[in-house]
């Protein structure tokens, strides 16, 4: 779950609005690069014309945009951001958490940057220092169900299951309405042949409003 995490995480600010339409991200890249021929420098350009980029999954011509605005403003916090996504994308990630770092160092309090780096490392087996990012992601966001979840991917992964389990519980507390979190704490606890509690989770979700129908398959496993 953690790697899906880090896509949504990752792509959520990219362009807010969604399109498959590639023709129409091509239109606008020609735009883009008139505009930005003909007009003195402009960090906007640039920008949006890396977003485009991004869409296409052009990222080595994200990544080059995503430079010249930081030759510009060294510390602009989307080009840092954007340019580690593209270079997560690459497997680029001494690249990626470079940019990551100097975003935090710029903006310490930046959930998505601190979030992403815990998936960078994460990629580059770092698992402990991960783990101490999230850790410090939690003392900075204590209020962020996502933390909590991704936090308790990486535990399951690390073999630390009663922090996990903790930690399921949490983001469940956080944000009782969605249904990934029950379903990945009663999963750790049916790992872990704990039957009864799996299913009290459950009984438990059901009783906030999540309907039964998505649990049926976790209900299932409780009764083997």
């Amino acid at each position: 779950m953690l790697a899906l995490l880090s896509v949504a995480i990752l792509s959520h600010h990219a362009l807010q609005a969604q399109t498959t339409d590639s023709q129409r991200w091509r239109d606008s890249l020609t735009v883009l690069n008139k505009q930005i021929a003909t007009s003195p420098w402009s960090s906007d350009l640039h920008l949006r014309k890396a977003a485009v980029n991004l869409e296409l999954k052009q990222w080595q011509y994200a990544i080059e945009e995503y430079g010249q605005v930081l030759k510009h403003e060294p510390n602009n916090p989307a080009a840092l951001f954007y340019r580690a996504y593209a270079n997560t994308h690459l497997r680029r990630f001494d690249l990626a958490r470079n940019d990551l770092n100097d975003l935090l160092a710029y903006l310490p309090r930046h959930f998505e940057g601190r979030l992403s780096l815990a998936v960078v490392l994460q990629q580059m087996g770092r698992k402990q220092e991960a783990l101490d990012e999230l850790n410090q992601t939690i003392q900075l966001h204590a209020d962020s169900a996502v933390a909590y979840a991704a936090r308790a991917n990486l535990e399951r992964q690390m073999k630390q299951d009663d922090a996990a389990l903790y930690d399921w519980q949490r983001a469940q507390q956080l944000a009782p309405n969605d249904p990934t979190y029950v379903v990945s704490h009663a999963d750790l606890l049916l790992v872990l042949e704990r039957r009864e509690e799996a299913r009290r989770v459950l009984d438990a979700a059901v009783k906030r409003g999540i309907p039964k129908g998505m649990l049926l398959e976790w209900y299932d496993k409780c009764k083997r």
